[in-house]
């Protein structure tokens, strides 16, 4: 067969069903012509960038050149395009009721003559906003005495004007082997520039003993669960509490750098080594009663919270 065989055909009358087929055709196209010409003019956009139109195309706002002005007009009361909420300035508090609990240090402590269990945790509960803080430090020693036992119950709540700070108020009890003191206390707690974790907290009691105690470490992360832990802890007081062992200005360092791999963010074992200073007439004090003034000491532990 040749290509002009192929190309021209002999005409052929349309078929019943080609011929419904047109016929529905016309009467779409009818129809959608008649509904164009009683639908009436497109209704206004909103008077947005790039929505409202003007001889078929889109208004461009601060376009060189064009009459068009620089910025939209003010939206009408009406108009219904979404915009910002208006905050009112106050916090909006959730009354979710929340709790969590961190022992930082369960650890033993030798110098190899001497070993000692040393804790201290702390715990919360409460919503966003106010909380109740539970705060336990401490060593036992190898005769099963405690010693440096201090307990605290404070009410926190975050500082408006002060970004990842908290302010504390409430009361500490020292605990332990000694006689009790019992303490008000108010300080700050929180995050400082540089991820520190910082803790200051001043302490008053009957007689015009004052007391100061100031705490922080940093996490350096050296891969994502092996951490290293530098951590430093100074204790100041007003007045000598011979009862206690406790001498004037800066009684005590305690200091230590520990090293932790996280099995998981709710459990993580360490080593390090801890140093624990007296000074003044603390450092007499614990002379007198046969305690070592600088002690160096190798600590292992876990660190633990719920």
């Amino acid at each position: 067969m040749s290509r002009t065989d192929t190309v021209i055909a002999p005409s052929r009358s349309l078929s019943p069903s080609a011929k419904g087929l047109a016929a529905f055709l016309r009467l779409m196209g009818t129809a959608v012509l008649v509904v164009s010409l009683s639908a009436g003019p497109a209704p206004a956009q909103s008077p947005h960038l790039g929505h409202q139109m003007q001889g078929g195309s889109p208004t461009i706002y601060g376009q060189p050149g064009s009459p068009i002005p620089l910025s939209p007009p003010p939206a009408a009361a009406t108009d219904s395009s979404p915009h910002p909420v208006p905050h009112s300035g106050g916090m909006a508090e959730d009354t979710m009721l929340i709790w969590h609990v961190l022992f930082s240090q369960l650890e033993g402590r030798t110098n190899g003559s001497d070993t000692e269990l040393r804790w201290d945790g702390e715990g919360w509960v409460g919503t966003d906003y106010n909380r109740l803080w539970f705060k336990s430090e401490g060593v036992l020693n190898e005769q099963g005495r405690v010693e440096d036992g201090i307990q605290e119950v404070l009410y926190d709540r975050p500082i408006s004007f002060l970004r990842y700070f908290d302010w504390q108020a409430g009361l500490r009890y020292d605990w332990d082997a000694s006689p009790g003191r019992l303490w008000g206390a108010l300080g700050i707690e929180g995050l400082a520039p540089g991820f520190f974790d910082v803790e200051a907290t001043f302490y008053v009691r009957d007689a015009g003993h004052f007391a100061g105690r100031v705490n922080g470490s940093y996490d350096l992360l050296l891969t994502n669960r092996l951490i290293a832990q530098p951590e430093i802890e100074l204790n100041f007081y007003s007045k000598e509490d011979p009862a206690r062992a406790i001498g004037t200005g800066l009684a005590e360092i305690d200091t230590g750098l520990r090293l932790r791999y996280e099995f998981s963010r709710k459990f993580a074992p360490y080593i390090g080594v801890a140093y624990d200073g007296k000074f003044g007439k603390t450092a007499t004090f614990a002379r007198h009663e046969g305690g070592i003034v600088n002690d160096v000491r190798f600590i292992f532990g876990i660190r633990v919270w719920y």
